[in-house]
This record gives structure tokens, C-alpha cells and sequence, in this order.
């Protein structure tokens, strides 16, 4: 996983300011880090892969919920995601956007 190419990735794709993007970029690097989608989907996590699973999302969505979305997804469906999740209240994000 390159962070800094999803951080760029994330800036030409959906209307995130910084900080958000810096935050979902790193909590992606930790997921490829634990190898968990590896070791549950069968392929490491790429760039590619986070856009394709973010696009899923419901469109109005800010950046945050569909990470947010996506990982609430994994965990029901494989479990032990739950700790990738962003929490916009101790991230210090505005939850009004």
C-alpha cells in the first residue's frame, strides 16, 4: 500500500479536505499493514482496492462514512475490522459536513 498515492488518490476523487484524507490514508495503511484482507479476501490491499470498496458507498457520504462503511462492511462479514474504523468525534472531524 502506498499512503502517499491514496492520499493523492483521494484528493482528485472525492471532495475531502486534508485531514480527512491524511486520517483514512493512514488507518489504510494499518489495515494493509495487518494483512487482514489478505489473509480474508486472498490479495494484499491496494490503492486500487480502497478507491473500488470507497466508490461502493452511498454517494452522499463524506469521505469518513464511506471508509466508515466499508470497514462496518468487512467487519460483519469477516469480523475484527471494527478497530480500522475512524471515530470522526476523537478525530476531531466535523460530523455536520
Amino acid at each position: 500500500m502506498d499512503r502517499q498515492a491514496l492520499d493523492e488518490a483521494l484528493a482528485d476523487r472525492y471532495d475531502a479536505d486534508e485531514r480527512s484524507r491524511r486520517i483514512v490514508s493512514r488507518q489504510a495503511q494499518d489495515l494493509a499493514d495487518s494483512c487482514r484482507i489478505a489473509r480474508d479476501l486472498g490479495y494484499p490491499l491496494s490503492v486500487e482496492d480502497v478507491l473500488a470498496n470507497l466508490d461502493d458507498a452511498p454517494e452522499e457520504h463524506t469521505l469518513v462514512e464511506r471508509w466508515n462503511w466499508w470497514l462496518g462492511a468487512l467487519d460483519l462479514s469477516h469480523g475484527g475490522y471494527e478497530r480500522f474504523r475512524v471515530r470522526p468525534d476523537v478525530a476531531g472531524l466535523d460530523q455536520s459536513e
